[in-house]
């Protein structure tokens, strides 16, 4: 039975079997901009685990701490608990939002520049020019035999890789404890193995993408390049390769010879040279280019070089292409960026924003859910009074300690006890103590008069006896009998 590539044909295979690629370094202002993007991301990634931030002395002081154990969320001055859960969606959100207005705006500059794809892999490159040198010599070495020198730059670059893929993944699991703590846990085998785990899978992971397939999970793996492409219009800025001034291609002597006949391109090949994934940006856009403009860089010194004027690679809308095509004047790039659509994505993102920061600082920190016992309904008392029981939970979010009063509202003649007090001692007002950062379950008993309707909606509401903030309060239903029962 034949396979698919006979069927398809030796010329057409399922799969292209890869090129290697050997970017060639460059410098420019695309290449710094980058230089400063990998070292503000990187740095974030390492080194927040480890900056404290005092909260109390109830409270971690890691600054950004996803407390699992606790169901917790810290960031800073914020602390998020499971019931907040909207916060983590919303900084979501406006994460895709972002993603959104930034694409539509500069086309894949995320991939250029921000993606951990992208940083891990030029730090990767730049590990590879460190050990074997720049594009000619990598090449070089690749092609040799192996024998001593060809082993042991492989190692060492090798080594190198792995040591930075187990920091990357040792960095991790520092967000979900304390940092200090879980390193000496870690290094001297007291750790969870989940940690273990998590740093393990991590650092294949980040050895194998980063010092091994890199385009190849752009090109294949990556899902945002094939969503991307519905964000962006012809007023989006991409790289793009002005073929009308440099075609036909000529060296600097067939130009000389033959004034007019040749355009500005000289056919160097450093746009190809210089490019992370290998691409040729004269052959038009490709799911190849991420943007990341180092192309732009290479050529711009190429033209300097033989005098030429830059922009030869230059960031273009489709829109300008045409424009400058029929020999007009491209828009300026401020104009471009803020137009409807990037503005309306702008508005959104903000408002989100806006809207979770008011929230924050209007939320409370005294939470209060109250749930009635289904089995049974209500208690018919001696007396002749009914009693319905109620679960209630009384969340303190503050790092201190902190004195709540139970109220029964809009229920007139009702009152009520805790499983620390008795009938004798009911009230519609009841006073307890809460633990600092803690969710205290107080069973409560609430007695009213047989006479009345058979449900009555009340409230119980939670006041905050320290301090000025505002409490919090829940809607239940009082249960009786049916008339006639």
């Amino acid at each position: 039975m034949a396979n698919l590539d006979d069927l398809l044909g030796a010329d057409n295979p399922l799969y292209e079997k890869r090129k290697g690629v050997y970017p060639k370094a460059v410098s420019g202002f695309f290449r710094r901009f980058k230089w400063a993007i990998m070292a503000i991301t990187l740095s974030i990634y390492y080194i927040t685990p480890w900056l404290r931030w005092d909260r109390g002395p109830h409270a971690p002081n890691q600054a950004v701490l996803v407390d699992l154990a606790n169901r917790r969320f810290y960031m800073f001055n914020i602390e998020i608990w499971p019931h907040e859960f909207y916060y983590v969606v919303g900084l979501l959100v406006m994460a895709g939002i972002g993603l959104f207005l930034v694409t539509s705006a500069v086309g894949r500059a995320w991939c250029g520049y921000a993606c951990p794809q992208t940083v891990w892999t030029d730090l990767f490159q730049h590990v590879d020019r460190f050990v074997d040198g720049d594009r000619n010599a990598q090449i070089r070495l690749e092609k040799a035999p192996w024998g001593p020198e060809k082993i042991f730059k492989r190692l060492a670059k090798w080594s190198i890789y792995l040591f930075i893929a187990f920091w990357t993944g040792g960095a991790w699991i520092m967000y979900f404890a304390d940092a200090p703590t879980l390193t000496v846990d870690f290094w001297t085998g007291q750790a969870a193995p989940v940690a273990y785990a998590t740093v393990g899978v991590l650092t294949a992971t980040t050895f194998i993408f980063g010092g091994f397939m890199r385009e190849q999970v752009c090109v294949y793996m990556c899902p945002w390049p094939r969503i991307q492409t519905a964000m962006m219009d012809e007023k989006s800025l991409i790289v793009t390769y002005r073929d009308w001034r440099g075609e036909p291609r000529g060296s600097v002597k067939k130009a000389e010879a033959q004034p007019g006949a040749f355009g500005d391109c000289i056919d160097c090949n450093q746009c190809v040279a210089v490019c992370p994934t290998g691409i040729d940006i004269r052959e038009g856009p490709q799911i190849g280019c991420i943007t990341c403009a180092l192309c732009i860089d290479a050529c711009d010194s190429v033209m300097e070089q033989i005098g030429r004027p830059r922009g030869l690679i230059d960031y273009l809308t489709l829109d300008d292409v045409a424009t400058e095509k029929a020999g007009g004047t491209a828009h300026p790039t401020l104009k471009t960026l803020f137009r409807p659509r990037t503005i309306i994505y702008f508005g959104i993102w903000s408002a989100i924003g806006l809207a979770m920061l008011f929230t924050l600082g209007q939320r409370t920190r005294l939470d209060l859910t109250v749930q009635h016992d289904r089995n049974p309904l209500y208690v018919q008392l001696s007396d002749g009074s009914i009693r319905n029981n109620y679960t209630v939970k009384v969340r303190n979010m503050e790092t201190r300690q902190r004195k709540v009063a139970l109220v029964i509202k809009n229920f007139p003649g009702a009152v009520a006890w805790t499983t620390t007090g008795s009938r004798e001692t009911a009230s519609d007002r009841i006073e307890l103590s809460v633990a600092p950062d803690t969710v205290q379950k107080v069973r409560l008993f609430v007695v009213a008069p047989a006479e009345g309707p058979a449900r009555t909606d009340f409230d119980i509401q939670a006041e905050a006896l320290t301090g000025n903030e505002k409490g919090d309060s829940d809607s239940v239903r009082f249960e009786r009998p049916e008339a006639g029962q």
